[in-house]
């Protein structure tokens, strides 16, 4: 399986703005295993396998434990996230379902007993750019790379 198309050279100077965007929100000062667990959990409810890839291959270079990312599908049945995580992992999973119940204040009040406004504003932030980039690598045929190299 190819891509369908070369996004990056067909609309170069949407590319480049959306890559300066997410360099942008990458300045915030949230945990960064916490933001790929975010980007990990998003990707898996999206069915994106080239940003899964990459974001899991990320956050073990973060030192993000094997057990936890065989479990991050499952968070809310595991013992293994704290309780800034779970809060961060709910907002995640309720954003990328928005038009199944909205944004409800109680998920949000969650994330204030952990998180000060700006953080969650910058977390929210990683929440939209990531199902961006999952709907562009999904609706183009990106296939991660064990695939391509399998397919060359």
């Amino acid at each position: 399986m190819k891509a369908r198309v070369n996004l990056s050279t067909l609309t170069r100077a949407s590319t480049e703005r959306a890559v300066q965007l997410q360099q942008t929100i990458n300045e915030n000062t949230l945990d960064k295993k916490l933001l790929e667990l975010v980007k990990i959990r998003v990707s898996q409810l999206n069915g994106c396998a080239y940003c899964l890839h990459l974001h899991v291959a990320d956050a073990l270079k973060l030192a993000e434990t094997q057990p936890r990312l065989f479990v991050v599908a499952t968070w809310h049945e595991s013992t293994l996230f704290s309780a800034a995580e779970r809060a961060a992992l709910a907002w995640a999973e309720q954003l990328t379902r928005v038009s199944q119940g909205g944004a409800p204040d109680a998920l949000f009040d969650a994330l204030k007993a952990h998180f000060s406004e700006t953080e969650i504003a910058a977390l929210t932030d990683e929440i939209a750019m990531i199902n961006f980039w999952n709907r562009r690598a999904i609706g183009l045929g990106y296939v991660h790379p064990s695939e391509s190299a399998a397919h060359s």
